[in-house]
């Protein structure tokens, strides 16, 4: 008599199944635990910091409200603007030469490769400070010649090191697009630079635009690394706008104001990056 398979039990699937749910069950009721726990110590810290801290002189010395409205309306006519203005341009110029190196990375053409693959390994890897000053300083000095404009050199710098970043952003989002789209639209004659120009180029925009927000919060921020450059009361921005106030009133209540500013032009953008991608997932 040979070997029979062994007959499973009335009801085995039925009791793997409640196993694998009571797993489940158990991992959510440890990351709820641990969830309440660090909200736990995260109050207790507030606590300490509220009862142990002198408010008296954290108020002379961040809060001064006399200090504190003295800083406008400079901090937004003068600081606020030209932090606006260098976004501006740097994430104008950054956007353009991001698609530039984008294509040229998805270029059948080997030298354009190599080309967009060098200087984004490169403006990738330097920190942004480094490449201000080299825009700044040491080009000038090597071809002899100055930068014109009073925001060229400082708005060049920061569209070339955030045209590497978007670079990779842009083709992630090209190469997003289902290749279906690409094939339909050259069955219907349309050609390579057309079909990615009305088609592809479009909808990779769409994928990215929640990544294109970020990038532009953070190229606000790196405006504040502009200062290397020397600043004049034309090119002043936030950050070095509160430092010479505090150099000038010994107190550190221009830095809040200044943080102040900075929130309230972040969050919008942040706010609506996080909106543009909820809305991205509902319409996939």
């Amino acid at each position: 008599m040979g070997w029979t398979d062994p007959v499973r039990p009335h009801g085995g699937g039925r009791l793997s199944v409640r196993t694998t749910t009571r797993e489940t069950m158990h991992r959510r009721t440890k990351a709820k635990a641990w969830r309440y726990g660090i909200y736990a110590v995260t109050i207790a810290v507030i606590l300490v910091i509220v009862l142990k801290a002198d408010w008296g002189k954290l108020q002379e010395a961040f809060f001064d409200p006399q200090i504190f409205a003295d800083q406008f309306p400079k901090i937004i006519t003068q600081a606020a603007r030209n932090t606006l203005i260098f976004t501006f341009f740097g994430f104008s110029g950054g956007l353009a030469l991001g698609l530039l190196l984008a294509l040229m990375r998805l270029s059948s053409i080997k030298p354009y490769r190599w080309a967009a693959s060098t200087y984004i390994e490169i403006f990738r890897g330097l920190p942004a400070l480094i490449t201000i000053i080299l825009i700044g300083f040491v080009l000038p000095i090597a071809l002899g010649v100055r930068l014109p404009g009073t925001y060229t050199a400082g708005s060049t710098a920061l569209a070339m090191v955030t045209g590497a970043y978007l670079a990779e952003t842009i083709r992630a989002g090209i190469e997003a697009v289902p290749r279906g789209q690409m094939e339909a639209a050259r069955s219907l004659g349309m050609g390579y630079g057309q079909s990615m120009k009305t088609i592809i180029i479009p909808q990779a925009f769409r994928i990215i635009l929640p990544a294109l927000t970020n990038e532009l919060v953070i190229l606000l921020k790196d405006t504040s690394l502009l200062f290397v450059l020397g600043t004049t009361g034309a090119t002043i921005e936030l950050t070095k706008f509160a430092r010479d106030s505090v150099g000038d009133t010994f107190n550190g209540t221009p830095l809040v104001a200044a943080a102040l500013v900075y929130l309230a032009i972040t969050l919008p953008l942040t706010r609506a990056a996080a909106y543009l991608e909820r809305r991205g997932r509902k319409s996939r």
